[in-house]
């Protein structure tokens, strides 16, 4: 029989009565009451479906490209970066929206607890959430060793064998997880296929959440159920134009990192390609993770900091029942609600404490903070509930809070997020040095042509007899002014010959480059470099603006930074030399900037200082040739978001207009 259908147009209506799509979401959205004093706390959880459509999207797009293979994921990534059309907007966007999600995920449920959301009849749609927010767990980690970086490969190394801990059946998990006994190409294979499907699960556990919350209702910042027809508005238009704009108000946000700090979520060192034979100095995870790292590390014990680390997440599944308050929101409960804030700010320095070394006073703050964390769910909350007593609760929505109130309420958790998110950002701090004013620096900074020629001037007459720049095709130099013929002028005449296909006989043949090919440099391979330089490896180039603390800075000042002889006391290794600002201060390299080094043709004043600044304002523009067309579109694509979030809040005036 088929479905009677309420819709006029005749097209929706021949669908709806074969298969009424259009009447459930009529139903579930259009007909679906809500309390009408949610606040803009409540749009979070638009924004994290926006945010996991937009990974989605990406994600698969990235699929199409990636190779998930050790020998060319590293590779593979940075073709995506220059050689897939818009592939930096896409990575950038992946990048950058995996870690606001987690913000938004972590705003929203902050927001549940404080207003009593996890509380009966809510209980399994706070525990579906948990689920959610344990699937991005794992697929965040999964994802984050793709690029095949340092800090990708450690991180991978460190967590995988966190499990060897488990007594027993420790080692055949950790075999089972890597597919061998090392991380190598068997993990990465499983990992890829894994990141690639988990978000599919967790788009059918995100369905369950939704189904759940339209079964149960709504909360709201006074967390008492609506009780009269005016005590509630539907979904559409109402709650969807406020969505709208709380969505609006996020892309300009996100879009002022995607366009104009794509990296600053990320730590260098992952744009190093991965080495098993060299440890970083500091292994960190994604800042989301940063607390349950630090719960990890607090605990002198492997199996103990483990177990304190899964057990910080698990918790959350029986928070319902810790929680044995009668009053919902803390919003009536100042004890409650000033525990609550000490737990916020506890997450917050566990997070800085995470992305610091383990030593010192760090370890101690760690260790407060995880008996904290543990000590408000399974003491303070089960307890508190008994004893506190509330303030008096409105009898109903009509005698709910004042608009003053509830947006104090959204704005003290909106900068708790803020201050989560700064904090962590800022946690591997940039080493002391000089600064300096880079034409490229800024919103409106673009490369200067002229000086990045230098630069590179100074890279094949100073540099490239040592360093490559194994990842740049040549013709990337069009993108500084060079002119085609003269970019195939200077491959031609590149000092270094590439492989060509093999002959008739299966020889494989040297030829002159040509622009679609790579900058190599003189060596054949990482054991050649070595025996040539002494067993000092010369690092690529290619990236390394990305790679170090400071970018250009770092550059120019360990260009700059030599000085003979050392400080007083200071013993030199042979066959080093001093540098203020290498770590460690001993370098293999010897100072090979001079006054007139090179002669630049445009009469620049070949200082050391001027070849210094040249050469990484050039390697500036290689790590990251997009950056102007990235900047130009980041200042459409905000005014266009800034223009549209003001319609819809003049939309969002006049539907609101009869409600209030």
């Amino acid at each position: 029989m088929l479905h009677k259908s309420q819709f006029n147009n005749p097209l929706i209506q021949w669908i709806d009565t074969r298969l009424p799509i259009f009447t459930f979401i009529q139903n579930e959205y259009g007909k679906f009451q809500v309390p009408r004093n949610i606040n803009y706390l409540w749009a979070f959880g638009a924004i994290a479906t926006l945010s996991l459509a937009v990974l989605f999207v990406t994600g698969i797009l990235l699929s199409m490209h990636y190779i998930a293979n050790t020998a060319m994921a590293f590779a593979s990534v940075d073709h995506i970066m220059r050689d897939v059309n818009y592939g930096w907007l896409l990575r950038d966007l992946h990048a950058n929206f995996s870690s606001f999600f987690f913000a938004a995920i972590y705003i929203h449920m902050a927001r549940s607890i404080y207003y009593g959301s996890h509380k009966n009849p809510r209980e399994l749609l706070w525990i579906i959430g948990v689920l959610i927010f344990v699937l991005m767990i794992a697929t965040g980690f999964l994802g984050y060793v793709l690029p095949w970086g340092q800090m990708s490969f450690w991180a991978a190394t460190v967590i995988t064998n966190l499990f060897s801990a488990f007594p027993g059946i420790g080692d055949s998990i950790v075999t089972w997880l890597l597919g061998g006994f090392s991380v190598d190409n068997p993990t990465l294979n499983r990992f890829y296929s894994l990141h690639f499907l988990l978000p599919f699960l967790l788009l059918a556990v995100l369905g369950l959440h939704i189904n759940a919350l339209h079964v149960v209702g709504c909360n709201n910042p006074t967390g008492l159920e609506p009780q009269m027809p005016q005590d509630t508005v539907s979904f559409h238009p109402y709650i969807t134009v406020k969505d709208l704009l709380a969505c609006c108000l996020f892309l300009i946000v996100v879009s002022v990192f995607v366009f104009f700090a794509p990296t600053y979520w990320g730590h260098p060192d992952n744009f190093i390609p991965a080495n098993p034979l060299v440890t970083p100095s500091h292994i960190v995870p994604e800042w989301y993770y940063l607390w349950l790292y630090a719960i990890l590390r607090a605990i002198p014990d492997k199996l103990g900091g483990t177990v304190a680390m899964f057990g910080a997440v698990l918790v959350l599944f029986v928070v319902p029942w810790l929680d044995t308050a009668k009053v919902r929101s803390l919003t009536f409960r100042p004890t409650a609600r000033f525990f609550f804030w000490l737990l916020i700010i506890d997450i917050t320095v566990l997070s800085f404490c995470g992305a610091r070394s383990p030593e010192g006073v760090w370890v101690l703050l760690a260790r407060i903070g995880t008996g904290y964390y543990f000590t408000y769910f399974l003491i303070i909350m089960p307890l508190i509930g008994l004893f506190e007593r509330a303030r008096l609760v409105p009898a109903s929505l009509s005698e709910a809070l004042s608009l003053k109130k509830a947006v104090r309420g959204a704005v003290l958790l909106l900068a708790a997020g803020g201050l989560m998110l700064s904090l962590a950002g800022h946690a591997w701090a940039d080493p002391e040095l000089p600064a300096h004013v880079w034409h490229q620096s800024g919103p409106f900074g673009t490369i200067d042509p002229q000086q990045a020629q230098r630069g590179f001037q100074v890279y094949k007459e100073v540099c490239s007899g040592c360093h490559a720049l194994k990842l740049v095709p040549f013709r990337t130099l069009q993108g500084i002014g060079f002119t085609e013929d003269q970019v195939k002028t200077i491959a031609a005449q590149w000092p270094y010959l590439v492989d060509d296909e093999p002959n008739d006989e299966g020889k494989i043949l040297k030829r002159a480059p040509r622009p679609y090919d790579r900058m190599i440099g003189p060596f054949a391979n990482e054991k050649e470099a070595q025996a040539t330089m002494g067993g000092s490896l010369p690092p690529d180039l290619s990236l390394i603006v990305k790679a170090r603390h400071g970018g250009e800075d770092y550059l120019t000042a360990v260009l700059t930074g030599y000085q003979n002889p050392p400080p007083d006391g200071f013993k030199l290794i042979e066959g080093r030399y001093y540098n203020r600002y290498f770590p460690g201060h001993q370098i293999s390299m010897p100072q090979m900037l001079q006054d007139d080094s090179v002669t630049y043709a445009d009469g620049t004043k070949a200082t050391v200082e001027q070849e210094a600044e040249d050469v990484a304002t050039f390697l500036s523009f290689v790590a990251d040739p997009t950056q102007d067309q990235r900047k130009h579109l980041g200042i459409r694509v905000i005014v266009f978001l800034l223009l549209f979030s003001g319609l819809m809040y003049l939309c969002k005036r006049v539907i609101w207009r009869d409600a209030h």
